[in-house]
Parts: C-alpha cells; sequence; structure tokens
C-alpha cells in the first residue's frame, strides 16, 4: 500500500498535490506519507498477534525525527546502529528501553552512553566486543544485556552490499561457532545474557530465505532459551518491497511491470510461513524492519533544468544528483520516473537517461527509460525514496540538502528546512 496517487490530473499524497510542495518549498524535496508508514506498521503489527513480539524498526532506513516520533507514538521500539542514532530516538519522543544497539564497531563512547541510557539489549557481533562491553561495563559498575548475533549463513539472494547473512560477510558470529561464544560469553562478569539475534540481507522479495534461516536457528534458539535463559530471539528485517508498481488500478501503458518472476513479499505470506516455528519456542520475537514500513512512504521530487539530445542519447538533466539519492549509483536500485502532472491520454513517449548535474558518470536515476515528455521547469517525482534516501544524501559537490516534509491527511508539515550555503561550512575553520 501507498498513498501516491493521480487526482485530478496532480499527483498526490494523500490529500496533498506534489507540485503545490515543490512551488512552496522548492526542489529537490522529499515529501513522506504518515499514512503510508502507519499501515505498514500497524498490519506487520496484527499479522503477529497472538506472539509475543517487539518491531524494532530500522533507524537507518530513514532517521527523520517525526518519522521516529510518529513510530513511536506507535509503540513501536527501534534498531539502532550508532550513538547518534539513539540520541535522535530520544528526541523524538522513543523509548531507549525499546532500542536494540546492533554494529560491528561501537565504540566505548557509544557502548557507555547506551548503558547510561538503559538501552533494551546490545546486539553483539563478535567475541571481542562482547569481552569488550563487559569491561565498560565493570568499569561503570552496571551489568550490560546482550545477544550475540549469529551468522547462519544462508544465501538471502539480494544485491551483494546488502547481503549480510553469509560466512563471508563481516556480520555476526560463524554458526558453527556460536554455541562456544554463548559459553565464553556468559562467564564474563557484568553481563547479562538476553538473547539471540540474526539478520540475513535487505530487500528480500521471497519468504524462502526467512523460513530457511529460521527453521536453521531455532533449534540453537531453543537450547540457548534452556542453557541461559535467554528471553527474546531477534529475526532481524529485510523485507522487501516492490520499486516498479502501479500508481492506480488501471496502469498506464507507460507504467514499468515488475521484473518477471519477481513476486512481492507479502506480509501474510511472510507471518503464515514464520509463525509456527516462532510460537513453540516460547521466546519473545523481536524484528528490525526499516525499509518495509518507510520505503514506498517516501518520494524525491525533482525539476528538469535542461534537455540534452545526443547522437546516442537523449538526457533530461534534473536539479537532484546522487549526492540527494545514490542507491542507483550504489545499488544499482530502481526508482519509477513519475511527472507530477498527469500525461495526458495518447502522449507520445521517449527513451531517456534522468540524470543529476553531479561530476560523476554515476549520477543518473535512470537510464534508457520511457517516460512521458518531460520538458524544462516540469517537475517529476522519484518513487519509491522514503528508504535510504535523505539518511545517505550528502554535501558532494557542496550542494545543500534538500528539504523534508512529512504529509498527513490533508496538512503538509516542514520537518526538514533546506540546507543554506551557510550550513555548508558550519564549523570549519580557516588556520590562523
Amino acid at each position: 500500500m501507498h498513498s501516491f496517487h493521480y487526482r485530478n490530473g496532480d499527483l498526490c499524497c494523500e490529500g496533498v498535490a506534489l507540485q503545490s510542495l515543490a512551488d512552496q518549498y522548492g526542489s529537490p524535496l522529499y515529501v513522506y506519507s504518515a499514512a503510508t508508514i502507519r499501515d505498514h506498521f500497524l498490519r506487520l503489527d496484527a499479522s503477529l498477534s497472538g506472539l509475543d513480539h517487539l518491531i524494532c524498526y530500522a533507524t537507518k532506513a530513514n532517521s527523520n525525527l517525526a518519522i521516529l516520533n510518529l513510530l513511536a507514538k506507535l509503540g513501536s521500539g527501534f534498531d539502532i546502529v550508532s550513538a547518534g542514532e539513539l540520541y535522535r530516538v530520544k528526541q523524538a519522543g522513543g523509548d531507549p528501553g525499546k532500542c536494540t544497539f546492533a554494529g560491528v564497531g561501537k565504540t566505548r563512547p557509544e557502548i557507555e552512553f547506551a548503558l547510561k541510557e538503559g538501552i533494551y539489549c546490545f546486539n553483539a557481533e563478535s567475541e571481542a566486543e562482547v569481552r569488550f562491553i563487559s569491561n565498560i561495563a565493570a568499569d561503570l559498575g552496571v551489568t550490560a544485556p546482550v545477544a550475540l548475533r549469529v551468522n547462519p549463513n544462508v544465501d538471502a539472494h539480494t544485491h551483494k552490499y546488502i547481503s549480510t547473512g553469509k560466512s563471508e560477510n563481516k556480520f555476526g558470529i560463524d554458526f558453527a561457532l556460536i554455541r562456544e561464544a554463548y559459553q565464553r560469553a556468559a562467564s564474563l562478569p557484568n553481563l547479562q545474557i538476553r538473547g539471540l539475534q540474526m539478520h540475513i540481507g535487505s530487500q528480500l522479495t521471497s519468504v524462502q530465505p526467512f523460513l530457511e534461516a529460521v527453521e536453521k536457528v531455532a533449534p540453537l534458539a531453543a537450547d540457548l532459551k534452556r542453557d541461559y535463559g535467554i528471553e527474546f530471539w531477534s529475526i532481524g528485517g529485510g523485507i522487501g518491497i516492490v520499486y516498479q508498481q502501479s500508481l492506480a488500478s488501471g496502469r498506464p501503458d507507460w507504467w514499468s511491470a515488475p521484473e518477471s518472476g519477481v513476486s512481492p513479499l507479502t506480509i501474510e505470506s511472510y507471518a503464515s510461513s514464520l509463525l509456527p516455528t516462532l510460537r513453540s519456542l516460547g521466546l519473545r520475537i523481536l524484528l528490525e524492519p526499516g525499509r518495509f514500513l518507510v520505503g514506498n512512504a517516501g518520494v524525491l521530487i525533482t525539476r528538469v533544468v535542461y534537455e540534452k539530445r545526443g547522437t546516442a542519447k537523449t538526457f533530461k538533466i534534473v536539479d537532484a544528483g546522487m549526492n540527494d539519492l545514490i542507491r542507483p549509483a550504489l545499488y544499482q536500485g530502481h526508482h519509477e520516473v513519475v511527472p507530477l502532472r498527469e500525461p495526458a491520454p495518447g502522449a507520445q513517449f521517449e527513451t531517456v537517461d534522468v540524470v543529476g548535474p553531479v561530476c560523476e558518470s554515476g549520477d543518473f536515476f535512470a537510464q534508457d527509460r520511457s517516460v512521458p515528455p518531460l520538458a524544462a521547469g516540469d517537475c517529476l517525482a522519484l518513487m519509491s525514496s522514503g528508504a535510504y534516501g535523505f539518511v545517505m544524501a550528502s554535501n558532494y559537490n557542496s550542494r545543500p540538502l534538500p528539504a523534508e516534509v512529512l504529509v498527513d491527511g490533508e496538512s503538509a508539515h516542514l520537518v526538514r528546512r533546506r540546507q543554506e550555503f551557510a550550513d555548508l561550512i558550519a564549523g570549519e575553520l580557516i588556520p590562523a
């Protein structure tokens, strides 16, 4: 489900025309739908009814305070990977006691901060980290809650940059070594062995890798409950979204169809496949979705600046760049290119590259894409940009970061102002 539809010729987010937001706030501009985020969270939560569970939103997907606050009000916990993300969660009204702290390189200041804030658990990624946490907890005179992350060596069949559950990945402890790691961790002072964690990768579009990993690790979870009294098992996140989808029933002929053979993973198939095994364990189950909750809830609005026609290509040059949305350059990520004004019936389409102004050949959003007529000054939306969009943006080429707007029904709220030139050099110093 998403809340972007044409209405009277205008592409709208819920009840607000995106063109009006582009006119008011300029471009590039990120726009998010509160209704979409609520719908995805509540449907996932309902699918797990009858199971003791906690949804911990993966903060790294989109960490705007307004979105964190929205999720906190829904009862969400948070999966964090830095002290900065924990600070954000607190500022947004989230509960540190519902935060799990992941990541392979936690530093002493980060661990100390998390212990003082009373987080729910550290997801430790190595035995060296477990010992480090134990030493810091002893120095502070506290007990640190810890879960070890197991690497189940399951192929998630996703992009190599977002695969995390195979033996060659840097994440977690090898499945063959995890029992001995728990035994050694249990002997360390100032630690509470609270749970078990795993995560096999992101943007999974089939339930099979999830099922394979859960069935492989479930006996381990049962043994750890018996031997060490663990109270939870975090099965991670990774639920994929459909990046190629229709805005409305009756798909226009210019709207790309999903790739052949790829079936979108539904919440219903995900829950029905995993629940029988999870219920039998009697453990609290944690989930760490990010992209699923916010990916299709956001778009990046950009404006066509120039058209350049050559002998080999026609380029539509827009004012957003790879510094604003790096997924196409980094992951070969697909984003639908949708004009804010609905194309007229019978409009002539053309094959173009949609590219940005950044001085890199990788600065593109679409290549050889069939699009409706787009003239200089026209605005378009890069769909499904709510996850790993703004959070991965940078000031490369000294380009100010875009503004962000959250739409809720008929209301639009500015939730991050556009950077100004002065912001680009804030904190920099010239030696005397």
